[in-house]
């Protein structure tokens, strides 16, 4: 799923890249709107028992069921139009579906 970009903000996408019993790896790719930023979050709500286990290229915190990703020092800047890639490892029981997700530029 991605989230629509608001004018100077980002979107972000979320791609399972791959997945066995009560594992994956997941992607998301941040992408800034027609302006350039400085900086985003990312954010999303696990429906199903998913849990994050380790993650890289990000800043990632989580609460429950609640996951919020912030860039790292290295990958904040981005020119408009130009993105970023985090990656993460994650559980998961029941079933693995996508998230609905939400991106702020700062």
């Amino acid at each position: 799923p991605t989230t629509p970009p608001p004018a100077g903000g980002c979107t972000a996408t979320y791609t399972v890249t791959n997945q066995w019993q009560g594992g994956f790896q997941a992607e998301v790719r941040v992408t800034a709107g027609a302006r350039a930023i400085t900086g985003w979050t990312a954010g999303w709500t696990f429906a199903n028992g998913q849990a994050v286990t380790q993650s890289w290229n990000v800043a990632l915190t989580s609460s429950g069921t609640t996951v919020t990703a912030r860039n790292a020092d290295y990958n904040g800047r981005l020119a408009a139009g130009a993105g970023a890639t985090f990656g993460f490892l994650g559980s998961w029981t029941g079933t693995n579906s996508l998230p609905a997700l939400s991106c702020t530029a700062s």
